[in-house]
């Protein structure tokens, strides 16, 4: 793989453009934008490089990275994957340690109660598992978890955590105050709160992607919408936060710009092309 250092980015002012995806990359509809492709496509041929940066495993990335015409790298599952979408690979990856994440489960359900369970398995194609109860974003593959032994029967990424009650703001914030000292606890998204390894978060995988790529943090622009990409926007150089994003991440961002459906990516990019 070409490293972009040894290309021209003379033509763009950053060397690295990342994205998340959902809330950001794509639409309401998860679908991009025809304008948003272009203004990548003119992005990438002034010589910047574009990588995807999702709390997405790779399984439910892949679709997505393959309609756009993808063959860089993306960092999936919050950083703890380090997919090359050309070669079809993981490069790197990280699991949960299922015993640090089994003590970290029950401290949080010790403290708030009964929660509702899906979990993401290791690997390129490894399942989702939804539990009773667990209310699921979007029309993505997952396999029914009727025994909550099966958690730990193979390696995992990342457990997602419900509550029947707490937003998932409140929910964050318990969990981290029950369970910080063993897991990660990362927000996505309203109704999405994950159990990461302990230390993971989208800057890990992000800045071994750049590495790779022979980018660094100064060459960095990132684009989110929450406040699992707060570290993603503290590694970067500039953070731009969308207009729907979590006021936490609006907060620390170098600048706003519009809604993931009115094509803001595309907005500052074109900005920056001029």
């Amino acid at each position: 793989m070409e490293s972009i250092a040894s290309m021209d980015s003379s033509g763009f002012p950053y060397k690295l453009i990342a994205t998340d995806l959902d809330g950001t990359l794509l639409r309401s509809d998860d679908s991009v934008s025809q304008r948003t492709r272009e203004a990548l496509a003119a992005a990438t041929a002034a010589g910047a490089a574009h990588i995807v940066v999702t709390g997405r495993a790779v399984p439910w990335t892949r679709h997505i990275l393959d309609d756009l015409g993808y063959r860089g790298l993306a960092v999936c599952g919050q950083g703890a994957q380090v997919y090359d979408a050309g070669e079809h690979r993981l490069l790197t990856a990280v699991t949960l340690d299922r015993q640090l994440a089994a003590v970290a489960l029950a401290k949080v359900e010790a403290a708030v109660g009964p929660l509702y369970l899906a979990a993401s398995r290791a690997g390129l194609d490894g399942e989702i598992l939804v539990g009773p109860g667990y209310a699921l974003h979007g029309a993505l593959p997952t396999t029914p978890l009727t025994d909550v032994s099966d958690l730990w029967t193979a390696p995992l990424n990342k457990l997602y955590i419900q509550h029947p009650t707490l937003t998932s703001d409140e929910l964050a914030e318990a969990s981290r105050q029950a369970a910080g000292g063993f897991v990660t606890v990362a927000m996505a998204g309203e109704g999405i709160v994950e159990l990461l390894p302990l230390g993971l978060t989208k800057a890990t995988g992000l800045s071994i992607a750049a590495r790779r790529l022979g980018a660094k943090s100064a060459d960095t622009i990132a684009f989110g919408d929450m406040p699992n990409d707060i570290p993603m926007f503290t590694w970067s150089t500039h953070g731009v936060a969308m207009a729907n994003a979590h006021d936490s991440l609006k907060a620390i961002a170098n600048e706003t710009t519009s809604a993931n459906d009115a094509d803001g990516i595309a907005e500052v990019l074109e900005r920056l092309l001029r």
